[in-house]
């Protein structure tokens, strides 16, 4: 559901008084934030940010298609790693094994009459 227009876009304080620090020194340094909900607004666009995902902090660097989403849709929460069971590990061992180099059989030369 989005935010009510009457109210704007929420933008943690915080993090807007860090950009602002940031664009007035012309510092090049990310910005660490744990503020995921926070809208990117276009005064972001160029700047590097460390978004917590509840591990680790990942880098974004905000660009100009980014305005309107949230810093927390650019830093996945969840890893994904692989569908597993019985039938995932068959056509990984088929998929081996079709991979495989197949022997080199030296072709017969017609022989002439």
């Amino acid at each position: 559901m989005s935010r009510s227009l009457k109210k704007g876009q929420f933008v943690n304080e915080k993090l807007a008084a860090k950009v602002a620090r940031a664009r007035s020194t012309k510092d090049r340094k990310p910005i660490k934030t744990w503020a995921r909900a926070s809208t990117i607004t276009p005064d972001m666009v160029g700047m590097t940010f460390l978004v917590h995902n509840g591990k680790d902090f990942l880098s974004v660097l905000v660009d100009e298609n980014m305005i309107g989403h949230r810093l927390g849709e650019f830093s996945p929460t969840r890893k994904f790693i692989r569908h597993g069971g019985k039938m995932q590990k068959e056509q990984e061992k088929a998929a081996a094994a079709g991979a495989a180099p197949a022997p080199v059989v030296a072709a017969k030369t017609p022989a002439k009459k």
